[in-house]
């Protein structure tokens, strides 16, 4: 079948892709930002194309031709763009598909887009769903809990960083909150199987594992099977819980957030039993995964390095704030003495000190809300090595001052190379 996956670039979207090919289907990729994945995917046909933009049915038109079943695999958990990526994109695709001659829409919401869930992830998730039921298509809808796999993205991440720390884990109130986890692909499998089988139009389903875990018990076996011991817990109170939260809301980018937080106090645990006999197979369990692929030192890396991304920007911008605030605060005298050896006009170097401060300004704020960090990263190369190179030009006694000034300028260089290569979670 001609099947288009919406999503397709996500931590499910790829494992759906790989599904779908491997079973012989031809598949038409939607994603922002192809990032790579093109070439991991040669036998697929990418579509560039931003959900958060995609909200007119003049939008869609063009992609929908031969278009058997569609798969909507987007989703994200925050942001200003969440109502148009679940809903007015969808909307306006299934208007489209609903000419276009689309028999089938395939939907992964959440388990916990119920009514009582009052997060607006789970409220635009229970309505993208009622656009679907709405549309007049052919549907079906998914409802995983949590979702885990070789890597990890959102949830599983923050699971594997907490559990990665070192001295003692931290546990949000008690650590009762319960979770059905499934393997992705496991829920990858059953999306094809949905693809394939009439039987599943009309029919809601919660894609769940064979086993209902504490948050507690997903924390303990995380860290044994990262290798770090044995886990010893400290309880985080849930109102200082909901305070880092809001921190991370602010921050926009940070390990925690309110939604996050809040979808795992609502509860993820879903009917084991129910789910299998409706799909037909078993998903695997927790235990049973962590055994077929023991942790690698990449997965040591990265629950030791989850919380140390965010860590080093905070780093990067307080060095960049602090640097232009010492720079407008500087004396004329020092100034002076920079522009005397330096040969500067009289008067030029108060300019230069100002322009630098309000260029060092501008790269904090790029740091900050830099999403993918690539620019900012070569903003920062830029910047400090041109600085290095000036100075170290200008006054090369800088390099032996035993303060290392200059010198010191070496492992910042080193720091922002590591904050671009870890600081992109896609």
């Amino acid at each position: 079948m001609q099947i288009m996956v919406l999503g397709a670039g996500g931590f499910i979207g790829r494992q759906i892709l790989a599904e779908l090919t491997l079973a012989g289907h031809q598949v038409r990729a939607v994603v922002r930002t192809p990032g790579g994945i093109e070439e991991a995917f040669p036998d697929v046909r990418f579509v560039r194309l931003d959900l958060a933009d995609a909200i007119t049915p003049a939008d869609w038109m063009r992609h929908l031709s031969g278009v058997e079943m569609i798969v909507n695999a987007a989703g994200m958990l925050r942001g200003a763009e969440m109502e148009a990526v679940h809903v007015a994109a969808p909307r306006a695709l299934y208007t489209v598909a609903a000419q276009a001659g689309v028999r089938h829409v395939v939907l992964l919401s959440a388990i916990s887009a119920r009514t009582d869930v009052t997060t607006d992830y789970a409220r635009s998730k229970l309505a993208g769903e009622q656009v679907l039921r709405d549309s007049g298509l052919d549907w079906t809808i998914l409802r995983p809990s949590l979702v885990y796999g070789d890597g990890s993205y959102g949830g599983t991440s923050l699971l594997r960083g907490m559990a990665g720390l070192p001295w003692r884990v931290p546990l949000p109130g008690d650590g009762s909150f319960s979770f059905t986890p499934i393997h992705v692909r496991d829920l990858a499998h059953a999306v094809r199987l949905v693809c394939e089988e009439t039987r599943f139009a009309g029919r809601m389903l919660e894609p769940v594992g064979p086993e209902t875990l504490t948050l507690r018990d997903l924390l303990t076996r995380y860290r044994a099977w990262l290798g770090f011991g044995k886990a010893r817990y400290v309880t985080v109170p849930m109102p200082v819980m909901r305070l880092l939260g809001r921190a991370g809301d602010l921050i926009g980018s940070g390990p925690i957030a309110s939604n996050s937080l809040e979808q795992l106090v609502a509860g993820n645990a879903g009917d084991s039993a129910a789910f299998a006999h409706a799909a037909g197979f078993k998903p695997r369990s927790l235990a049973d995964a962590m055994r077929d692929r023991p942790a690698q030192v990449q997965d040591r890396w990265h629950a030791r390095l989850f919380f140390l991304a965010p860590a080093i920007r905070a780093v990067l911008v307080l060095l960049w704030l602090a640097s232009a605030l010492l720079g407008l605060a500087s004396s004329s005298a020092a100034t002076a003495a920079f522009g005397d050896a330096a040969g500067l006009p009289p008067g030029s170097a108060d300019a230069l000190r100002i322009g630098t401060s309000l260029l060092d300004i501008a790269i904090a704020g790029l740091v900050l809300f830099d999403r993918r960090g690539r620019l900012s990263t070569l903003a920062q190369l830029a910047t400090v090595g041109g600085y290095t190179l000036v100075l170290g030009a200008v006054m090369p006694a800088l390099w032996l001052d035993p303060l290392g000034p200059l010198l010191k300028n070496l492992p910042i260089l080193a720091l922002i190379l590591v904050h671009g290569a870890i600081g992109d979670k896609r």
